[in-house]
């Protein structure tokens, strides 16, 4: 009996060490990982704390100390005044908005549509026609930007109008695929007790799934809003005309051929993030549940 008890003692103990070695393991894990994060952090935030910085600076205080703050020779408050005008800030802002909300409006409408279609149809043409999709995210733009842009110079879109349309067939990959998954969670009963109460295909769609979408919709929506918002390149082959011109699109004046204006620049990229920052801390939330709902089945 007393050796049985010693075992026991023992066996407890052994178990003891062994949940308390776990506990460690596990807390310096956790330390682990929030070193790592923290400096994962300050890593990523850094090009915009030496823009910050360099905002408030003139043209000798970049160049003097790029990362290093401005002292009372150096510091200024004109180059947000004269950035604002040179950009044209209200009309480049407001081409800016219009193309990304109608483009995203437009992705989100269409995408959700034939997310819905594909997922509710199950034929061997829909799977075709949603592994095209799939496969069409693995293309890069540069493969297409040359003959993209010829076929819109011969068809006149070369335009706000065309730019839009285009980013609807961009976007919508991506989108598709997203409300792709997440539409397979949605009971199909749902729709079925609506079918036999007289709903219709579109009162269905509107009044039964999009309600059910909308963390999705708010993920894929912040996505292609801040895709659309900080674009340059397709903008400056399609519309890089007075008047038309974006926020990314007159940042680019301020980098000439055989001078650069580091102090009006600074000022005008942070004009052009603010308004993207603050959509983004709106919706952040909606982002990771609208992954992960639209990643389970």
């Amino acid at each position: 009996d007393t050796a049985g008890a010693h075992k026991a003692e023992g066996g407890r103990d052994v178990m003891a060490e062994t949940k308390n070695s776990k506990r460690d393991s596990k807390g310096i894990q956790r330390i682990v990982m929030g070193i790592a994060g923290l400096f994962l952090g300050c890593l990523f935030l850094f090009p915009i704390y030496i823009l910050v910085l360099n905002s408030f600076k003139n043209t000798k205080g970049i160049f003097t100390d790029v990362i290093g703050f401005p002292n009372a020779a150096t510091f200024t408050l004109a180059n947000y005044p004269n950035a604002f005008e040179a950009l044209e800030y209200i009309r480049s802002f407001m081409n800016s908005l219009m193309i990304t909300v109608i483009a995203t409006v437009l992705i989100l409408l269409i995408s959700a549509m034939a997310a819905w279609v594909l997922v509710r149809y199950k034929t061997k043409t829909s799977k075709i026609i949603f592994f095209l999709f799939a496969a069409s995210m693995l293309i890069p733009f540069q493969c297409v930007m040359l003959p993209l842009v010829g076929f819109a110079s011969r068809i006149g879109i070369m335009n706000p109008q065309g730019l839009i349309f285009m980013y609807m067939g961009f976007g919508s990959s991506m989108s598709i695929v997203m409300f792709h998954s997440f539409i397979k969670n949605i009971p199909e009963e749902l729709e079925e007790a609506a079918t036999i109460d007289g709903c219709g295909s579109f009162r269905l769609f509107f009044s039964i799934v999009i309600p059910l979408m909308r963390t999705i919709l708010i993920t894929v929506a912040v996505l292609n809003v801040m895709w659309i918002w900080n674009d340059y390149l397709l903008p400056s082959l399609i519309i890089n005309k007075p008047g038309w011109q974006t926020l990314p699109l007159k940042t680019y004046l301020f980098f000439g051929q055989f001078a650069k204006r580091w102090d009006l620049a600074s000022a005008g990229l942070i004009m052009c993030i603010i308004p993207i920052i603050i959509f983004y801390l709106c919706c952040q939330k909606y982002i990771v549940k609208g992954i992960t709902d639209g990643a389970i089945k």
